[in-house]
């Protein structure tokens, strides 16, 4: 499918807007990134960092959290929020890359450990590998969505009609920048959109002026 100038006109706006987008997530390796990336489910980047930062002291592999008792990896991420599915998930996931004979590097490899879905694994293979490919999270599920570069009821119909709308050297990039965007500019209860620069485009925007 052809990349419409308004498409690519948005790509840049939000460059120009968050030209500083990258992972928040602090890591060393992949399989570190993978375990901070389940650690981010509904939670902030910053609390998963803090956590990490003592985490991968101890353990930063999966033999050392195969090892590590239960009760002792939900005291350690405990502050993530939901700690019993998590500290379960990362020891599935931890057995799972030893069983596969290390880290998978494509989505479809990161795809088969159990316990790692498609946006994890998306976020993994784009941010670890430098593959192309992007991961809807809220932000950017909220973003597109309002935008009106797509019009999805899922994460997967979100996924798919991105993939289309832009090139795809751009796909990685745009997932970074549309999470800053809705991290920081269009917030889910009160977008700031004074001070966006995507207005003119935007048909939240726009049917939020129609509607006053």
């Amino acid at each position: 499918m052809h990349m419409t100038n308004d498409n690519r006109k948005i790509y840049y706006l939000l460059d120009q807007m968050h030209g500083d987008a990258h992972c928040e997530l602090n890591y060393d390796t992949p399989f570190e990134l993978l375990i901070a990336v389940v650690l981010s489910a509904q939670c902030t980047d910053k609390r998963v960092n803090a956590v990490t930062d003592e985490l991968f002291k101890t353990a930063s592999t999966p033999e050392a959290f195969v090892r590590m008792p239960l009760e002792e990896l939900e005291r350690r991420i405990f502050s993530c929020g939901f700690y019993h599915n998590k500290a379960r998930a990362i020891k599935e996931i931890s057995a799972s890359v030893l069983e596969m004979g290390g880290m998978p590097n494509t989505r479809e490899g990161l795809m088969k450990l159990r316990g790692v879905g498609r946006k994890t694994a998306n976020v993994v293979y784009s941010v670890a590998y430098g593959g192309n490919a992007i991961a809807v999270d809220t932000h950017v599920f909220r973003v597109a969505n309002r935008l009106g570069v797509v019009n999805a009821r899922t994460p997967e119909q979100t996924e798919e009609q991105l993939m289309k709308a832009f090139d795809e050297n751009m796909w990685s990039r745009l997932h970074h920048l549309l999470i800053f965007h809705g991290r920081y500019v269009c917030h889910s209860q009160r977008p700031d959109c004074a001070k966006c620069e995507l207005r003119p485009m935007c048909k939240h925007y726009k049917s939020s002026i129609e509607s006053k």
